[in-house]
């Protein structure tokens, strides 16, 4: 049974996982959507939505924790900027996956991230 393992492993050591959802995350915000497998794209969304919960929120530790994840500090002064003020009056479901055509070569299934 798995009760209560909310997290996607993605098949990775922690430290491999957390690199990885910090760099799909900092390039959300960089360029507004991206194109990953659908189990990646699932696991980022979370942190994405997270964020930009962050952003809203918009004071000094807010401020400091999405930095903290977030490896671009320009990507960051847009996300509280840009992106909060456009998400101010919605509550939650800032992202959204759209599954794509599967990868040529191992067939893995595709999606695209993309801010609402």
């Amino acid at each position: 049974m798995r009760h209560q393992e909310k997290r996607h492993l993605l098949a990775k050591p922690a430290d491999q996982r957390k690199a990885l959802l910090r760099s799909l995350t900092t390039e959300l915000f960089r360029y507004g959507q991206i194109e990953t497998t659908e189990a990646r794209a699932k696991a980022v969304q979370r942190e994405c939505d997270h964020m930009v919960t962050l952003a809203k929120r918009g004071d000094l530790h807010a401020r400091r924790q999405a930095e903290a994840w977030i490896f671009d500090t320009e990507v960051c002064q847009v996300l509280f900027g840009e992106i909060a003020e456009r998400y101010r009056e919605r509550n939650g479901g800032y992202t959204r996956v759209i599954k794509a055509v599967p990868r040529r070569g191992d067939g893995a299934p595709m999606a695209v991230l993309q801010l609402v």
